[in-house]
């Protein structure tokens, strides 16, 4: 009789499966944990996309396409100009001046207000008696709304207002000028302005990013002798630094894109001659107030334009390292 053996498995239980056979499996549960994940992903940006697209790329689409007609918002649009509107906006001396000051604006709030703010936040990141209430007044206008600080400034500077009254009490009458009648003055009327509403908001910011500095290397660095200064300029500044260009981008796309303050504090007659008018201004008046609907979305287009590119380029060379070092792994 003959006997048939079986060879049993190394535990003593049921045979193991073949190498393929596993590695097969592992590779379905990779694909099924990779599905999910996907899933998850297109759940949770779904609902944003939806409404990036519908109130992002949807009004930009059609800004474009309007910009493509002279059209008064009457009707549809039926008188096809092409790039007409934007040669015409290209070739207002209006609306180069505007340009001019959205030019302006961006340099000076970057020069005034980042030495300022920086002052003032490295003022008050060292402990003194009444911080707290300095840093709650130093905060309340960019706290204001914008309309508001706007009026507010407009009845400060008006002629023989409370600024000139200042003025001609403590003897400098001689100082006083028409600040926002004053074609060549206006505009650096309204840089005080924006940098008196905005400022508060630069220092907090770069706040935040001083109390991320170690205070085991400021410690250190006195230790070995190192002056104020030279922490400063040596530790506190250079760790500082992805905050400040955080700062200057913002900066940079609201100086270009800043209307509310201007369009409260300037005078209408003065900003029609392009002396206090910026891009947003100037579509406003051109578009909406004079009914050019076309010329008003080519001036939109525009407006976008310049800042989608100003910003890539600032991210392509000034946050490049910032955003790279923020990747926390690499895939293989």
């Amino acid at each position: 009789m003959t006997t048939i053996s079986r060879n049993p498995s190394p535990a003593g239980g049921a045979t193991a499966p073949p190498a393929g056979v596993r590695r097969a499996g592992r590779r379905s549960s990779r694909a099924a944990e990779t599905r999910r994940k996907w899933y998850e992903i297109i759940g949770l940006t779904t609902p944003a996309v939806i409404v990036y697209v519908i109130f992002v790329l949807v009004p930009m689409g059609f800004a474009f396409y309007y910009s493509l007609f002279r059209w008064r918002g009457v009707g549809p649009p039926t008188d096809f100009v092409g790039l007409n509107n934007y040669v015409l906006a290209f070739q207002d001396p209006i609306f180069r001046d505007a340009l001019r000051n959205n030019a302006f604006i961006v340099i000076g709030s970057l020069v005034v207000q980042g030495p300022i703010a920086l002052g003032i936040a490295l003022l008050l990141n060292r402990p003194f008696r009444g911080r707290t209430v300095f840093r709650l007044l130093v905060f309340v206008p960019y706290v204001l709304a914008e309309v508001t600080a706007g009026i507010m400034w407009k009845l400060l500077l008006t002629d023989d207002g409370t600024a000139d009254a200042l003025l001609r009490s403590v003897g400098l009458g001689g100082l006083v000028r028409p600040w926002l009648a004053d074609l060549d003055l206006v505009i650096w009327t309204l840089l005080f302005v924006l940098t008196w509403k905005y400022v508060g908001f630069a220092i907090i910011l770069l706040l935040a990013g001083l109390s991320n500095v170690p205070t085991e290397l400021t410690e250190a660095a006195e230790i070995d002798g190192a002056g104020w200064w030279q922490i400063q300029r040596h530790i506190t500044l250079p760790l500082l630094g992805p905050t400040i260009r955080i700062w200057m981008f913002l900066s940079m796309i609201g100086s270009l894109q800043v209307f509310d303050v201007i369009w409260v504090t300037s005078v209408p007659a003065v900003r029609s001659l392009g002396a206090s008018a910026t891009m947003a201004t100037y579509m406003v008046d051109n578009g909406f107030f004079a009914r050019l609907w076309g010329y008003g979305n080519a001036i939109a287009v525009i407006l976008f334009a310049i800042s989608f590119v100003a910003a890539l380029l600032f991210q392509r060379f000034l946050l490049r390292r910032d955003i790279e070092g923020a990747v926390t792994g690499r895939r293989n």
